[in-house]
């Protein structure tokens, strides 16, 4: 890779930022192999990381967690992981809380499909010799207590839905290659 595409954050309004923080996952680190990839051959277990976040905005009344991949070679990125309508009261997810059928998610969550097209978290999978990419897990403070999107929307449409109601937005970043 000559160029590294933007994260997605960067052409939105800025909004106020919180702290994100994961006992698996350091900001700027490496990805552990139980973050890796399983479905995509890459040898590693498809677990969602743990997740902890505080200072949320006034006034957020729901949290959105997601994962995103710019540097894919899609043309789009890849969307690893996105959870919607987290009550405002749950500040952290567990550890391979992202399964495919959401049973490690606080009651009311939406857990959408991932860009393989499945429910839940798929780790990261690049393709070998590709270099470096960066896993983007975002937790995002919502003025609204749902979206209003189901199981079955796309992450882009989801994303939309976020534009407008987005109060905060805490970041961790962390890096995978093969």
């Amino acid at each position: 890779m000559t160029s590294r595409p933007p994260l997605p954050y960067e052409f939105l309004p800025p909004v106020a930022g919180f702290v994100v923080r994961s006992d698996d996952v350091a900001d700027g680190g490496t990805l552990a192999l139980a973050q890796v990839s399983g479905i995509f051959g890459a040898g590693g277990d498809d677990r969602s990381p743990h997740l902890a976040w505080s200072g949320a905005p006034a006034g957020t009344q729901s949290f959105a967690v997601s994962c995103f991949d710019p540097d894919a070679p899609t043309g789009s990125g890849f969307w690893h992981w996105f959870v919607v309508d987290i009550p405002a009261t749950v500040t952290e997810l567990a550890t391979g809380a992202g399964t495919a059928d959401g049973s490690g998610l606080p009651p009311g969550a939406v857990q959408l499909r991932n860009d393989a097209g499945i429910p839940g978290y798929v780790g990261a999978g690049p393709p070998p010799g590709h270099g470096p990419h960066r896993y983007c897990f975002a937790v995002h403070a919502v003025a609204v207590p749902t979206l209003g999107v189901d199981a079955g929307a796309t992450n882009a449409l989801t994303g939309f839905h976020l534009f407008g109601t987005t109060l905060g937005r805490g970041l961790l970043t962390a890096h995978y290659e093969r």
